[in-house]
Protein backbone atom coordinates (compact mmCIF):
# COMPACT_ATOMS: atom_id res chain seq x y z
CA UNK A 1 0.00 0.00 0.00
CA UNK A 2 1.17 3.38 -1.24
CA UNK A 3 1.70 5.72 1.80
CA UNK A 4 1.40 9.57 1.29
CA UNK A 5 2.94 11.96 3.76
CA UNK A 6 1.12 15.84 3.24
CA UNK A 7 -2.10 17.25 3.07
CA UNK A 8 -3.98 17.62 -0.13
CA UNK A 9 -3.85 21.63 0.50
CA UNK A 10 -0.26 22.11 0.07
CA UNK A 11 2.62 21.12 -2.95
CA UNK A 12 1.32 17.54 -1.39
CA UNK A 13 -2.14 18.19 -3.14
CA UNK A 14 -0.52 17.37 -6.94
CA UNK A 15 0.21 13.96 -5.52
CA UNK A 16 -2.98 13.04 -4.02
CA UNK A 17 -4.46 14.03 -7.70
CA UNK A 18 -2.22 11.98 -9.68
CA UNK A 19 -2.76 8.96 -6.85
CA UNK A 20 -6.70 9.31 -7.89
CA UNK A 21 -5.62 9.52 -11.69
CA UNK A 22 -3.77 6.75 -11.54
CA UNK A 23 -5.96 4.41 -9.47
CA UNK A 24 -3.51 3.69 -7.10
CA UNK A 25 -4.85 2.37 -3.74
CA UNK A 26 -2.94 5.20 -1.08
CA UNK A 27 -3.14 6.12 2.79
CA UNK A 28 -2.62 9.87 4.02
CA UNK A 29 -0.41 10.35 6.45
CA UNK A 30 -0.63 13.18 8.13
CA UNK A 31 2.49 15.28 9.51
CA UNK A 32 1.54 18.21 12.05
CA UNK A 33 4.42 20.67 10.87
CA UNK A 34 3.19 22.94 14.20
CA UNK A 35 4.47 20.14 15.97
CA UNK A 36 7.30 19.90 14.72
CA UNK A 37 6.65 16.40 13.05
CA UNK A 38 8.78 16.26 9.55
CA UNK A 39 11.80 17.39 11.51
CA UNK A 40 11.76 13.96 13.46
CA UNK A 41 13.84 11.54 12.94
CA UNK A 42 11.50 8.67 11.63
CA UNK A 43 10.05 11.47 8.90
CA UNK A 44 13.91 12.81 7.90
CA UNK A 45 14.73 9.18 7.48
CA UNK A 46 12.20 9.27 4.52
CA UNK A 47 13.05 12.73 3.51
CA UNK A 48 15.54 14.03 5.01
CA UNK A 49 14.74 17.52 4.13
CA UNK A 50 12.30 17.69 6.44
CA UNK A 51 9.59 19.51 3.74
CA UNK A 52 6.44 17.69 2.14
CA UNK A 53 5.66 15.56 0.56
CA UNK A 54 6.71 12.55 0.75
CA UNK A 55 5.84 8.89 -1.06
CA UNK A 56 6.35 5.29 0.51
CA UNK A 57 5.95 2.46 -2.09
CA UNK A 58 6.89 -0.78 -0.05
CA UNK A 59 10.13 -0.50 0.48
CA UNK A 60 10.87 2.63 -1.73
CA UNK A 61 10.40 5.88 -0.81
CA UNK A 62 10.48 9.27 -2.72
CA UNK A 63 10.29 12.99 -2.71
CA UNK A 64 9.77 16.17 -4.24
CA UNK A 65 6.25 16.30 -5.70
CA UNK A 66 7.16 16.33 -9.48
CA UNK A 67 9.12 13.42 -9.23
CA UNK A 68 6.63 11.21 -6.72
CA UNK A 69 4.10 12.53 -9.74
CA UNK A 70 6.24 10.89 -12.49
CA UNK A 71 7.06 7.96 -10.55
CA UNK A 72 3.20 7.03 -10.04
CA UNK A 73 2.78 7.73 -13.94
CA UNK A 74 5.23 5.54 -14.73
CA UNK A 75 4.59 2.37 -12.10
CA UNK A 76 0.42 3.02 -12.30
CA UNK A 77 -0.64 4.73 -15.64
CA UNK A 78 2.59 5.37 -17.90
CA UNK A 79 0.14 6.86 -20.69
CA UNK A 80 0.32 9.70 -18.67
CA UNK A 81 4.14 10.15 -19.46
CA UNK A 82 3.17 10.09 -23.27
CA UNK A 83 2.98 7.64 -26.05
CA UNK A 84 5.92 8.58 -27.96
CA UNK A 85 9.60 9.74 -27.40
CA UNK A 86 8.87 13.23 -28.86
CA UNK A 87 5.24 13.53 -26.20
CA UNK A 88 7.30 11.99 -23.17
CA UNK A 89 10.21 14.78 -23.84
CA UNK A 90 6.96 17.64 -24.26
CA UNK A 91 5.46 16.33 -21.01
CA UNK A 92 8.84 16.26 -18.93
CA UNK A 93 9.12 20.19 -21.00
CA UNK A 94 5.98 21.25 -19.15
CA UNK A 95 6.71 19.46 -15.75
CA UNK A 96 9.80 21.17 -15.48
CA UNK A 97 8.72 23.99 -16.38
CA UNK A 98 6.09 24.62 -14.54
CA UNK A 99 7.89 24.01 -11.36
CA UNK A 100 11.26 26.21 -12.56
CA UNK A 101 9.44 29.21 -14.20
CA UNK A 102 5.70 29.85 -13.41
CA UNK A 103 6.11 28.36 -9.71
CA UNK A 104 8.29 30.70 -8.20
CA UNK A 105 6.51 33.99 -8.73
CA UNK A 106 3.52 32.53 -8.01
CA UNK A 107 5.00 31.14 -4.53
CA UNK A 108 6.39 34.36 -3.66
CA UNK A 109 3.16 36.20 -3.76
CA UNK A 110 1.46 33.23 -2.12
CA UNK A 111 4.27 33.09 1.08
CA UNK A 112 4.15 37.38 1.48
CA UNK A 113 0.27 37.12 1.01
CA UNK A 114 -0.74 33.99 2.85
CA UNK A 115 2.11 33.74 5.34
CA UNK A 116 3.27 37.60 6.45
CA UNK A 117 1.09 39.48 7.99
CA UNK A 118 -0.22 42.28 6.23
CA UNK A 119 1.86 45.41 7.90
CA UNK A 120 5.14 43.36 7.11
CA UNK A 121 5.00 42.19 3.52
CA UNK A 122 7.39 42.95 1.34
CA UNK A 123 5.55 44.40 -1.91
CA UNK A 124 8.74 44.54 -3.71
CA UNK A 125 8.86 41.10 -3.97
CA UNK A 126 5.04 40.70 -5.03
CA UNK A 127 5.22 43.51 -7.44
CA UNK A 128 8.68 41.62 -8.85
CA UNK A 129 6.40 38.63 -8.74
CA UNK A 130 2.98 39.75 -10.45
CA UNK A 131 5.27 41.63 -13.16
CA UNK A 132 6.95 38.09 -14.43
CA UNK A 133 3.09 35.95 -13.94
CA UNK A 134 1.87 37.29 -17.66
CA UNK A 135 4.67 36.81 -19.69
CA UNK A 136 4.17 32.79 -18.22
CA UNK A 137 0.41 32.96 -19.16
CA UNK A 138 0.96 33.56 -21.99
CA UNK A 139 3.11 31.26 -23.04
CA UNK A 140 0.65 29.16 -21.28
CA UNK A 141 -2.27 30.52 -23.43
CA UNK A 142 -0.71 30.35 -26.11
CA UNK A 143 0.18 26.54 -26.05
CA UNK A 144 -3.52 25.69 -25.23
CA UNK A 145 -4.91 27.65 -28.27
CA UNK A 146 -6.86 25.41 -29.90
CA UNK A 147 -6.05 22.38 -27.61
CA UNK A 148 -7.89 20.31 -24.57
CA UNK A 149 -4.10 19.17 -23.86
CA UNK A 150 -0.61 20.17 -23.54
CA UNK A 151 0.80 16.95 -25.09
CA UNK A 152 -1.21 15.38 -28.06
CA UNK A 153 -5.05 15.00 -27.70
CA UNK A 154 -5.04 13.30 -24.21
CA UNK A 155 -4.92 14.71 -20.46
CA UNK A 156 -1.24 13.98 -19.44
CA UNK A 157 1.29 14.83 -16.55
CA UNK A 158 1.89 18.02 -18.49
CA UNK A 159 -1.24 19.33 -17.79
CA UNK A 160 -1.74 17.41 -13.97
CA UNK A 161 1.59 18.67 -12.81
CA UNK A 162 0.75 22.96 -14.63
CA UNK A 163 -2.85 23.48 -13.83
CA UNK A 164 -1.84 22.65 -10.00
CA UNK A 165 0.75 25.67 -10.12
CA UNK A 166 -2.31 27.64 -11.67
CA UNK A 167 -4.54 26.57 -9.23
CA UNK A 168 -2.61 28.76 -6.75
CA UNK A 169 -3.02 31.74 -8.48
CA UNK A 170 -6.92 31.95 -7.01
CA UNK A 171 -5.34 31.35 -3.78
CA UNK A 172 -3.32 34.69 -4.42
CA UNK A 173 -6.44 36.63 -5.98
CA UNK A 174 -4.06 36.68 -9.55
CA UNK A 175 -6.59 37.94 -12.12
CA UNK A 176 -6.27 34.95 -14.89
CA UNK A 177 -10.15 36.51 -16.95
CA UNK A 178 -7.05 37.82 -19.64
CA UNK A 179 -5.92 34.01 -20.46
CA UNK A 180 -9.22 32.68 -22.40
CA UNK A 181 -7.06 29.44 -22.98
CA UNK A 182 -6.19 28.63 -19.47
CA UNK A 183 -9.65 29.19 -18.40
CA UNK A 184 -11.24 27.32 -21.34
CA UNK A 185 -8.16 24.59 -20.17
CA UNK A 186 -8.97 23.75 -16.75
CA UNK A 187 -12.60 23.97 -17.04
CA UNK A 188 -12.03 20.77 -19.29
CA UNK A 189 -9.35 19.53 -16.33
CA UNK A 190 -12.34 20.40 -13.77
CA UNK A 191 -14.28 17.88 -14.69
CA UNK A 192 -12.43 14.91 -14.69
CA UNK A 193 -13.45 12.79 -12.03
CA UNK A 194 -10.08 12.67 -10.17
CA UNK A 195 -9.92 16.45 -10.14
CA UNK A 196 -13.23 16.33 -8.45
CA UNK A 197 -11.80 13.59 -6.00
CA UNK A 198 -9.05 16.09 -5.14
CA UNK A 199 -10.84 19.17 -4.83
CA UNK A 200 -13.49 17.57 -1.90
CA UNK A 201 -10.26 16.34 -0.16
CA UNK A 202 -9.22 20.32 -0.27
CA UNK A 203 -12.78 21.24 1.01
Amino acid sequence: MIKIYGSPRTSAGRCFWCLEEVGAAYDKVDVDMRAGKHKEADYLAINPNGKIPALVDGDYSLWESMAINTYLAAEYKPELLGESSKDKGLVNQWTTWSIAELQPPVIDIFIQMVFVPEDKRDHGIIERAQTKLPEMLSILDGALKGRDALVGGNFSLADLNTASVVMICEAIRFDLKPYSEVNRWMDVIGQRPAFQKYLMMRS
